[in-house]
């Protein structure tokens, strides 16, 4: 269990704070207790600097699986080759050999034989070191699209695994693989459509695209989603998936009879649908939706008020977006963001999300001179917040005085320089270099993060469970994977019994991918103050689990996201910190605006 030793508090700290010289997570690899050492390796890898491989490459041969493991994953993270030609035979563990596998597969720098041994790899008699090997196929042909196809030998390993592997995932890695390499082998998606794992006949509609009627809501999703018309789109309003009815919704909006979304807009109860059957409406007729557009302007779910605006930029119905940009709700105002006016106005929001969409929609704006006060005022207002998490906003607002600025704009920059934000303050540097001429250099290096949570309060979380309570989905139970990500864990239990969560939205929605939540300005750019270090590891994005969400490295705000499919994909990208155990069949049921109604923490250990 982690912080059993004053050493380990000592080695997440440096850890957590990225420092510039780790002396005491490099004198922990000298540490005979391996749970050290495999703590300090995979710390050593989240600091993604290739100079510290030759620290790690001894690890290789350790006398443990899991340090061999994490030594791997680590010269994985710093991107990071190493001598693998002879590991995967010489290698006795199977759960070392498939993260070797996967591993070859995601350096960025292909070396000669990667493609081969990935190969030989699917015909491992292990399970782990076969699904390792489809994951290195998977992110191989991925990354290098561009400019890799696979081999005839490849392709026919591949086809080969899709048709007799018992293992769903690696049918389901080989088939995702063969769609990146556009093989659309019409024997292989034959067998692959009829599947018995759902996630691998969606891969084959998506190969396919073809329509098929399927007992499973993901599959009906991506079947209607590619092979859709207006026949399919009416009689899937009936579907029991609310995803796919959504979807439904949208695509009625193609061309399709306006008497069927006057009927969802005029009686539906449900506001979700009347909102996207109103986006449709204005799609196809846009007189019949004009007609509407004051009625919805007026709802009192924001969410609707925000197609609404939708609705009205379609027609171009400029009375309804005048009355929108008047909301209440940051949200609304975005959505209905036309007019440079409306966007300088919108600078003075106090809200992240609704500034950084002014700004960005000021962008090419041939008069943009006459904002740079409102700029100013809002960059100077938004940085005395001293909120880390404000950078994406502040670098629109940035972006907008490179292209307006003047010497004045300079001026006003260069305090940004100290700007405890390395990102802010290097962007300052070349902003005013660029106006003015003179090289300026930022002062700050690197981000120094809040400390971790207190040892006891890790401690206390061994083996608990976070209930999350949904006010219309119903109950998910999660179990906290402490051992992976302390630090993430930890500030999301922090945050949940703070109240911190409670009555916040599931602003993000997509279908076959995430569900995402826990912003206070249900958008992506309001969250906590401080960012949240990632925790990489070996847990991978399968469906069910739930990920930190962020926007760049290390940039967490306490929003996170729950895979509604295996999103392998988003793996040594984004931080797993939980799984849900119990209420798998609720996470479907999520959809936008539905409400956290708390999240209870349950411990098997109380803090001491």
């Amino acid at each position: 269990m982690f912080f059993q030793l004053p050493l380990q508090r000592t080695m997440l700290e440096e850890e957590d704070a990225r420092v510039e010289n780790p002396v005491v997570l490099l004198e922990a690899l000298k540490n005979p207790d391996l749970q050290i050492q495999r703590i300090a390796v995979r710390a050593l890898g989240r600091f993604e600097r290739p100079d510290y491989a030759g620290a790690i490459r001894p690890f290789l041969a350790s006398t443990d699986p899991a340090v061999r493991r994490e030594a791997v994953n680590a010269l994985g993270q710093m991107n990071v080759s190493f001598d693998f030609g002879s590991l995967p035979d010489s290698e006795k563990d199977p759960t070392v050999r498939g993260v070797i596998y996967e591993t070859i597969g995601r350096l960025r720098e292909v070396a000669s034989g990667t493609e081969d041994v990935l190969v030989r790899g699917l015909a491992d008699p292990d399970l782990p070191a076969r699904t390792g090997a489809a994951k290195g196929l998977e992110a191989l042909f991925r990354q290098n699209s561009r400019t890799m196809k696979p081999a005839a030998a490849t392709i026919t390993a591949l086809r080969e695994a899709i048709r007799n592997n018992t293992a769903p995932t690696v049918r389901e890695l080989a088939l995702l693989t063969l769609n990146t390499a556009g093989d659309a082998d019409a024997a292989t998606l034959a067998v692959a459509l009829e599947d018995m794992e759902p996630q691998v006949r969606r891969l084959a509609v998506v190969a396919s695209k073809q329509w098929k009627d399927d007992p499973s809501p993901i599959v009906r999703y991506e079947a209607l989603r590619l092979a859709g018309n207006c026949d399919r789109a009416a009689a899937a309003l009936r579907d029991p998936s609310e995803h796919v009815v959504l979807l439904a919704i949208d695509q009625l909006g193609n061309a399709c009879s306006p008497k069927i979304l006057e009927r969802i807009v005029d009686t539906d109860k449900d506001w979700r649908h009347q909102a996207r059957a109103l986006v449709s409406l204005a799609k196809v007729d846009r007189e019949l939706a004009r007609k509407r557009l004051p009625k919805f302007a007026e709802h009192p779910m924001w969410q609707v008020r925000a197609y609404t605006a939708a609705a009205a930029k379609i027609v171009k119905d400029e009375r309804t977006l005048t009355r929108l940009s008047r909301d209440n709700n940051p949200n609304v105002f975005a959505a209905s963001l036309a007019s440079p006016r409306d966007s300088i106005k919108a600078l003075d929001s106090p809200d992240y999300g609704l500034v950084r969409a002014a700004a960005e929609n000021l962008k090419g704006w041939e008069d943009g001179r006459l904002a740079l006060s409102a700029l100013l005022g809002a960059l100077d207002r938004i940085t005395r917040d001293k909120k880390a998490t404000s950078r994406d906003t502040r670098k629109e607002i940035l972006e907008r005085l490179r292209e307006f600025g003047n010497v004045r704009a300079a001026g006003e920059l260069r305090p940004l320089l100290s700007d405890p934000d390395p990102v802010i303050a290097q962007l300052a540097a070349d902003i005013n270099w660029q106006i003015t001429g003179v090289p300026e250099v930022p002062r700050t290096k690197r981000y120094a993060p809040a400390p971790p949570p207190p040892d006891s309060y890790v401690r206390g979380l061994a083996g608990a469970t976070a209930l999350i309570k949904m006010k219309e989905a119903g109950t998910l139970t999660v179990q906290m994977l402490l051992d992976d990500a302390p630090v993430t864990a930890a500030m999301f239990a922090g945050l949940a019994e703070k109240g911190y969560y409670n009555g916040l939205t599931m602003h993000r929605i997509v279908p076959n991918f995430v569900v995402q939540g826990g912003s206070p300005g249900a958008n992506e750019y309001v969250g906590i103050g401080d960012f949240m270090r990632d925790e990489l590891g070996l847990q991978s994005n399968l469906r069910g689990t739930l990920g930190l969400s962020t926007r760049g490295r290390d940039t967490g705000d306490g929003q996170f996201f729950v895979n509604l499919v295996d999103n392998f994909r988003l793996d040594h990208n984004y931080t797993v910190f939980a799984r849900i155990t119990e209420g798998l069949e609720n996470l479907d049921k999520i959809q936008e605006g539905d409400v956290i109604e708390s999240i209870e923490i349950r411990r098997k250990v109380q803090p001491q």
